[in-house]
């Protein structure tokens, strides 16, 4: 696995951002459903079992086990550890926080690839989607009201805390994947993710499987993170099924489309995430934001849509582009 795969497919990034994207909103809209009952590192280690199956299918018809290789473990480490951070931070969050409050919030994610990608992908971004950025997490400020306090609050700050960890984690690690992504296939970069977090998961068993951790506790999301496995019942079983194919779906798609474009091109597109997020919580919970939230909301979309559109404006100008990262 020396040789490197020069990638340069905007189109084809952004149609697999698409596929992943519509993937991540269902497996949250599944796990929040599920959060009621089971504990997350069950959930986790049920669809990463299945999830490894089809990414070692993926893998054979790539290149064999050989493409399994590679010379950089350390930092495919990392970008593993960071997706795992993201995931249970995340899904922690579900537990007290609407599917479409906790999913804006994370939605700072693309913003931060866009700043992260200037020193680790050597990619220009402009003034003007620097200016989009901070209006970004201006919107997360709204919604996460940090100048509330005491009875006030509804929900802690630590809970809205959560999901900004995650962005954070996760921008780290499609960065990784972008710069990744040069040598190494999108089935080796999944089996690799689906095997941590496997090892992940076992470990939470083996501590807490029983869910002794969880008996005392009041807080939702620390319940939902230790509490004991059970075994799926009727329709769940097929629910932690579909789990396992969608994250099957996810790691590959995610991690192709990173590989084919430059991190800053495809990362506006996860933004159909946000209203996804809000179809799942009015239809299944009957959840729609208020009117701060949807403010929130509102400068967040803008944002990355507005980084978006320059990002295009810069290309039909024809803007230079240089190797390591496109010049904008």
């Amino acid at each position: 696995m020396t040789a490197e795969i020069r990638l340069q497919n905007p189109a084809v990034g952004i149609g697999f951002i698409l596929i992943g994207t519509v993937a991540i909103s269902v497996n949250d809209m599944l796990i929040k459903l599920l959060s009621g009952g089971y504990p997350l590192h069950q959930m986790v280690f049920t669809r990463s079992v299945i999830g490894i199956i089809f990414s070692l299918m993926l893998v054979q018809l790539e290149g064999g086990w050989r493409i399994l290789l590679t010379k950089t473990p350390g930092l495919h480490l990392l970008r593993c550890a960071t997706l795992v951070i993201a995931n249970l931070t995340f899904f922690t969050a579900l537990a007290v926080l609407t599917l479409a409050e906790a999913t804006a919030i994370f939605f700072i994610g693309p913003l931060l690839i866009t700043l992260l990608s200037i020193p680790v992908l050597g990619e220009k971004v402009g003034p003007l989607r620097l200016g989009a950025v901070v209006v970004g997490f201006i919107g997360v400020l709204i919604m996460t009201r940090p100048w509330q306090s005491g009875e006030t609050r509804e929900v802690s700050l630590l809970i809205y805390l959560l999901p900004i960890v995650a962005a954070f984690a996760y921008a780290i690690t499609q960065v990784l994947t972008r710069k990744l992504g040069t040598t190494t296939k999108a089935s080796v970069l999944s089996t690799y993710l689906q095997a941590l977090f496997i090892v992940v998961s076992l470990g939470f068993w083996v501590v807490a499987g029983d869910g002794r951790y969880a008996e005392a506790l009041e807080s939702e999301s620390l319940v939902f993170l230790l509490r004991a496995w059970v075994w799926p019942e009727g329709s769940d079983l097929y629910l932690f099924l579909g789990l396992g194919l969608n994250t099957a779906i996810v790691g590959y798609a995610l991690a192709q489309a990173y590989r084919q474009a430059d991190a800053a091109t495809i990362a506006p597109f996860e933004y159909l995430g946000l209203p996804l997020a809000v179809f799942w919580g009015w239809s299944l919970w009957g959840e729609l934001p208020d009117a701060v939230v949807s403010l929130g909301i509102l400068l967040v979309l803008g944002s990355g849509l507005f980084v978006f559109l320059r990002e295009r404006q810069k290309k039909l100008r024809g803007a230079p582009h240089r190797q390591g990262g496109r010049g904008y």
